[in-house]
């Protein structure tokens, strides 16, 4: 049974890492966004700080509850998503979602699908950068602000 969980953001990474990683590794991937705004609403509360409202993307249901059965027989799970600002946002929402342990999840980057680069990331492991969440979220909010006072005039 493996003992660690990698999520990565691509299904086509998956198998590589896997093997890179062995069998004490299981490697699954969240297929990019699992949380963001709801459609049919604005999904930000102007009068209590600009607090988000976030749900489960449509179709992702399924794939969150096969992650977070993963991530309960794992020891620690390492979120592997894209070494950016929308990768670090698709991390801390992961953690969101599949409720677990904070100290068991652990933020890992890679720029290579080399065998020595994920090896590595797992050794440099770290903390969210909630620096770039929160940059991310902000951008998120802006789109969706403007957005939304756009089409009232457009519509």
């Amino acid at each position: 049974m493996a003992k660690y969980l990698v999520i990565v953001e691509s299904p086509a990474k998956v198998k590589t890492i896997k093997k890179f990683l062995g069998a004490n590794y299981d490697v699954e991937a969240s297929n990019g966004h699992v949380r963001d705004f709801p459609k049919s609403q604005f999904g930000i509360d102007v009068e209590h700080d600009f607090e988000p409202k976030y749900i489960t993307i449509r179709g992702k249901g399924e794939l969150l509850a096969k992650l977070r059965k993963a991530a309960k027989k794992a020891d620690k799970i390492y979120l592997a998503t894209d070494p950016d600002r929308e990768g670090e946002a698709i991390s801390w929402h992961l953690m969101q979602a599949l409720k677990e342990d904070p100290k068991k999840m652990h933020r890992i980057t890679f720029n290579e699908i080399t065998k020595t680069a994920v090896k590595a990331s797992i050794k440099q492991a770290r903390d969210l950068d909630m620096d770039l969440v929160d940059a991310q979220q902000a951008r998120r909010m802006l789109d969706r602000m403007v957005g939304y006072t756009i089409s009232r005039y457009c519509g």
